[in-house]
């Protein structure tokens, strides 16, 4: 692998965790889970994460079973390429360069506005520039000094996350005496409110948002290519980091729900300050506000990783310039990486331009997109299986071999598709299947196009030479 494309398999077990992790956990946990639990009510946000939950872990078993077969940068690109069609994985990479270009310009515009908590005086574009070439940078060096960086960030904001469930849990329990002396309210949250509070189709709609929440986790398969020992170190990782969302997500709106009351979890401030405030942590807010500047750089920085790496795969297969194929001596596609950040640099430029046009529709395709790629891992692994069994080959000689098959690759792929499904049932998500469908389409008659045009000019070419 590392002759065949200049990468250098540096990444060890530790950072592709923090990778996925990394890729995950950002502002959606630390700012959205209040007005979440207001809307669905404690126990049908809990219900709504478990779920997504077993979608994520069904669809990261059939990620373990090709990744391991097949480590390659940019992984599901290529298994949806080879195992269902060229026109799907060609269109599942834009799907997923799309969605990191998109996250890229406001993560860097979230950051400058933090930023302006301690420096107010500094415009807010300064600091989402020099946040930019930060990232650049840590991206552009080596993937091993890309993978450090990440794994520090990412450390931040788990740590934040453990220390806060520690915390919030003593607090529930008596241990931990409230600065208001007042009991923690996680009862009456449920006895005065009712189970469902808005109703049964809030948690539907929830459920749907949630699929969203957990994206990220497929980083794992996309560093494949880049990870020493992938027969080891993949499965451990997916297993690992599986488990560490649940903890984390459920832990966290465990404690919310029991020391927030349903009527202020929806507040503008992060739930995480309101609950810091209640224990009686000292400079809460400036805490979380740094907790949440490092969970957004941490997102920017595996949403910059993803996207190059997608953009080289496209180059890689030939439905791109190779010009975005080339890397680097220390591995690094340079070219592959900086139409990344310009990428994210107009995203950034329409979030304030054209907010309410361009900005809204890059948004809904970027949603609709996780789900579409997790559908396409499901299929990929589906039709593998069953062309590797055909071949007279043993299952038994796998490295690593997704839990019975053929149920998991089904049931992740139909609870994906239902959850789009549902969004058409929700006018404020419905944007998402107006936009997404039309990109997709689009996505297919441009690589049809392309090839056509292609396989002509190779015919011209063929005839020139032999007249």
């Amino acid at each position: 692998m590392e002759r065949e494309t200049g990468f250098q398999r540096k990444m060890q077990s530790r950072h592709l965790i923090m990778l996925s992790l990394g890729g995950v956990i950002g502002t959606g946990l630390f700012l959205s889970t209040g007005y979440t639990i207001q809307q669905a009510g404690p126990l049908g946000t809990l219900l709504s994460y478990l779920v997504g939950a077993v979608v994520v872990y069904l669809v990261m078993l059939c990620l373990g079973e090709l990744s391991v077969h097949m480590p390659e940068t940019g992984a599901f690109h290529s298994y949806a390429a080879k195992y269902i069609g060229p026109a799907t994985g060609y269109t599942v990479a834009w799907l997923y360069w799309l969605t990191w270009t998109v996250a890229l310009g406001s993560e860097f515009t979230a950051a400058g506005l933090l930023m302006q908590r301690w420096f107010p005086s500094v415009n807010v574009w300064i600091w989402s520039a020099l946040f930019a070439v930060l990232i650049l940078v840590l991206n552009a060096v080596t993937v091993k000094f890309f993978a450090e960086s990440e794994f520090w960030f990412s450390s931040v904001k788990v740590a934040a996350i453990v220390i806060f469930i520690i915390l919030g849990g003593a607090a529930v329990i008596g241990i931990l005496p409230l600065a208001d002396s007042e009991p923690a309210p996680f009862l009456s949250n449920f006895t005065n409110e009712g189970l469902f509070p808005n109703g049964a189709f809030a948690v539907l709609m929830t459920m749907l948002a949630v699929n969203f929440a957990y994206s990220g986790t497929e980083l794992i398969g996309i560093a494949a290519g880049e990870t020493a020992n992938p027969e080891k170190t993949i499965p451990k990782a997916i297993r690992t980091t599986v488990w560490r969302l649940i903890i984390f997500f459920v832990g966290t709106i465990v404690v919310l729900s029991a020391l927030l009351p349903s009527s202020d979890a929806g507040v503008l401030k992060s739930p995480f300050v309101a609950v810091f405030e209640r224990i009686g942590i000292p400079y809460a807010a400036d805490v979380m506000n740094f907790v949440i500047l490092t969970a957004i750089l941490s997102a920017a920085n595996s949403g910059l990783y993803a996207a190059s790496r997608m953009l080289w795969s496209l180059a890689d297969k030939k439905t791109i310039s190779p010009v975005f194929a080339k890397v680097t001596k220390r591995g690094v596609p340079l070219n592959a990486l900086l139409l990344s950040m310009a990428g994210g640099g107009l995203a950034l430029l329409s979030s304030v331009i054209a907010p309410d046009t361009v900005y809204i529709v890059l948004v809904s395709i970027s949603g609709l997109a996780v789900v579409a790629v997790w559908m396409s891992i499901s299929a990929s692994q589906f039709f593998f299986r069953r062309q590797y069994i055909r071949q007279g080959k043993s299952v038994e000689d796998l490295g690593y071999r997704t839990p019975f098959y053929p149920f998991v690759p089904i049931a992740s792929f139909v609870l994906c598709l239902a959850s789009l499904i549902g969004i058409a049932f929700d006018p404020t998500q419905r944007i998402a299947l107006y936009c997404g469908i039309p990109f997709i389409l689009f996505c297919y008659g441009s690589y049809y196009v392309t090839q056509t045009m292609k396989k002509r000019g190779e015919v011209y070419a063929e005839k020139t030479q032999s007249n």
